[in-house]
């Protein structure tokens, strides 16, 4: 089978294997408000200065905490964010 092919059954399915997404479950049982706390600090208002600084600079993850989600028709494949 040429490449060519092959990339035509992929864009004539929509298919994307190559493509990957994240997910991220929380235990946290105070989440949602924790997330809307977050998420309002980006409202706009006239004096708010929001500052994200990456805490782990140098920490390589050699290994994931969720195994990877199985790629399912029309979805990518997903793994944890750390």
């Amino acid at each position: 089978m040429s490449w060519h092919y092959a990339a035509r059954i992929w864009r004539d399915g929509n298919l994307k294997p190559h493509r990957s997404g994240t997910f991220k479950i929380s235990k946290d049982p105070a989440f949602a408000e924790k997330v809307a706390y977050i998420v309002g600090l980006y409202q706009p208002a006239r004096w708010r200065c929001v500052l994200s600084v990456d805490e782990k600079t140098q920490v390589q993850a050699l290994n994931r905490t969720q195994p990877v989600l199985l790629v399912a028709f029309a979805t990518t494949e997903k793994r944890t964010h750390d």
